[in-house]
């Protein structure tokens, strides 16, 4: 049955692939592992028994793909790594393109996605999410590194500002990419969201044309803004680091507000 209202959202027409954010949409993270938010392991079923392709689009740089995945099947979601679409694959891939050898300031658990790159030497520097690794002396390291080059190269694993965990807002990794661009006067090369290859490649993996796609998100910036940039259709959750003022962005308009995953796939599926 319709309910009141819904039959005429628009925006939820001619859909053939879902790109998901995974922190604040799918769970809230925590020192303790974090929780999954309410109706998003039953959402994820659901969307993969209607038959839409389906990515995970992650800026998650606090550990490996293997280790996020199997924390996130503990909680209960159907999702394997090859469904993931996350910064430092991607980040390998220019390396190796490039022959770029990274100073990496990024999380202990992250660095191993870097075992194939040679890092002696570097000629350029990789941050991601180092949450704690984010002392003055770390930072400063990298800087060094940056200032020392003739042409420095600042690769980092997105932009965010901030993002929640169950026990608040978190600095990201944003904060710190900023330092450094300022300090050495360059300019970063962010490969992570709000990226286009980063969706674009998100996309071609599932095969699906940006105009039959939707991305859902809690980010009214890299997650919204970004997908929107691409082509696609972008919602907003009112959960994660969602804030109400969020509603009010000069740039960002979302196709939709949505209050959590659940009613997004809800009326989504209804259209199918």
């Amino acid at each position: 049955a319709r309910r009141g209202g819904w039959e005429m959202a628009a925006w939820a027409r001619a859909v053939r692939g879902l790109l998901l954010d995974v922190s604040g949409v799918l769970y809230d993270s925590g020192g303790d592992g974090g929780v999954p938010i309410a109706g998003s392991v039953e959402a994820v079923r659901r969307i993969k028994a209607s038959g839409l392709k389906l990515r995970f689009c992650t800026n998650e740089t606090q550990a490996t793909r293997e280790k996020f995945v199997k924390k996130l099947q503990g909680m209960g979601f159907d999702i394997s790594v090859a469904e993931v679409t996350a910064p430092a694959p991607a980040a390998c891939r220019i390396l190796k393109e490039r022959s770029l050898r990274p100073h990496l300031l990024v999380h202990n658990d992250l660095v191993p996605e870097f075992d194939e790159i040679d890092k002696a030497k570097p000629n350029c520097v990789v941050i991601g999410d180092a949450a704690e690794n984010f002392t003055y002396a770390n930072l400063n390291e990298a800087f060094r590194v940056l200032i020392g080059l003739e042409k420095p190269v600042l690769i980092s694993l997105g932009r965010g500002r901030y993002y929640k965990e169950t026990d608040g807002l978190k600095l990201d990794v944003g904060a710190y990419m900023k330092a450094l661009e300022y300090a050495c006067d360059v300019q970063a090369e962010v490969v992570g969201k709000p990226a286009k290859m980063f969706f674009e490649s998100a996309l071609a993996e599932m095969g699906v044309p940006p105009e039959q796609a939707i991305m859902i998100g809690d980010d009214i910036v890299n997650d919204v803004g970004g997908a929107q940039q691409c082509g696609m259709r972008a919602l907003q959750v009112r959960t994660g680091k969602y804030r109400p003022c969020d509603e009010n962005h000069p740039q960002v308009k979302p196709d939709a507000y949505v209050n959590n995953l659940a009613e997004a796939v809800d009326i989504i599926l209804q259209q199918l």
